[in-house]
């Protein structure tokens, strides 16, 4: 039973929220104690955030999520968890969310209603109009990596926003793919996917791992970035991030893949290894 509330909140993806970490390390305070139990609590305040989004979705998207060959598993829809008991835990991490909120600054406050408000319009609506569905996602990781700088009042480079920009698209367009070779546009819940074609999607993931690598190569070289680490290193981190991308569109056109991210980050040896690395190298550069 606590293997499928674990589901339904979607535990899992609360990987995500570590973009909200991105502008502690790169503003040089991962070391500080009191810096880094604040953004872990704003991550988990995120996270809080999502999974009531996931439970009010799962709960509109019953009838339809039944008819996924993937989405028919999760625990209302497989009836392992009723309504009822879902609608009980939204309200529960509700209140949750509302005692975290208080603890921080309006700022920080107006980034996670705004990021809550996004993904309740994207589950109802945005989802259902194409390329609209796709930005959506993106502009739900920028907000985090905002929300990541606000917390504790940094600034967040525009090369690092653009690149979250670039990455969160790159994932959501490898995802549609997935789903086209799944057909799950003869799903109710996925007829956009009728307004995506393989040469379209093609187009779109080749300008959005494009952008990532250009913008976080720029970032790399800028001025400001070299000035605030005194250091030209964090070049050789751009290797990281190109295998990175290169890995995740082998899995998705070579093993169809890329229908969940979490999946892919977290059994996928070549890719753990390259974050891995990519972190570590990071971290020795700037600190």
């Amino acid at each position: 039973m606590i293997k499928n509330y674990f589901k339904l909140i979607r535990i899992s993806h609360w990987v995500k929220n570590l973009f909200v970490f991105v502008p502690l390390v790169f503003s040089k305070n991962l070391s500080d104690p009191s810096t880094f139990v604040q953004v872990l609590l704003a991550a988990v305040t995120f996270s809080i955030a999502s999974s009531i989004v996931y439970i009010v979705n799962d709960i509109a998207d019953v009838e339809n999520d039944r008819a996924h060959p993937i989405k028919k598993t999760r625990p209302i829809a497989s009836g392992a968890i009723s309504v009822r008991m879902a609608v009980i835990s939204a309200a529960i991490l509700l209140l949750e969310l509302a005692v975290l909120l208080s603890t921080f600054n309006k700022e920080f406050i107006y980034i996670v209603i705004g990021y809550t408000l996004l993904n309740f319009l994207y589950s109802f609506r945005l989802k259902k109009i194409v390329i609209v569905d796709i930005m959506s996602i993106a502009t739900g990781f920028m907000l985090r990596i905002i929300g990541g700088a606000l917390v504790i009042d940094v600034y967040i480079s525009n090369w690092l926003i653009l690149t979250t920009l670039f990455l969160s698209l790159f994932l959501a367009i490898m995802k549609r793919k997935s789903e086209i070779e799944l057909n799950v546009h003869d799903s109710e819940s996925r007829k956009v996917l009728k307004d995506y074609t393989a040469e379209f999607i093609n187009q779109l993931s080749a300008i959005s791992a494009a952008g990532i690598i250009i913008c976080y190569a720029l970032y790399s070289v800028s001025e400001r970035t070299i000035e605030f680490f005194d250091t030209e290193y964090l070049v050789f981190t751009t290797v990281f991030v190109i295998f990175g991308v290169f890995r995740y569109i082998f899995l998705v056109y070579s093993q169809n893949r890329g229908e969940s991210t979490i999946e892919i980050l977290i059994t996928d040896i070549p890719t753990i290894i390259n974050a891995l690395l990519y972190i570590l190298a990071v971290i020795f550069i700037i600190y």
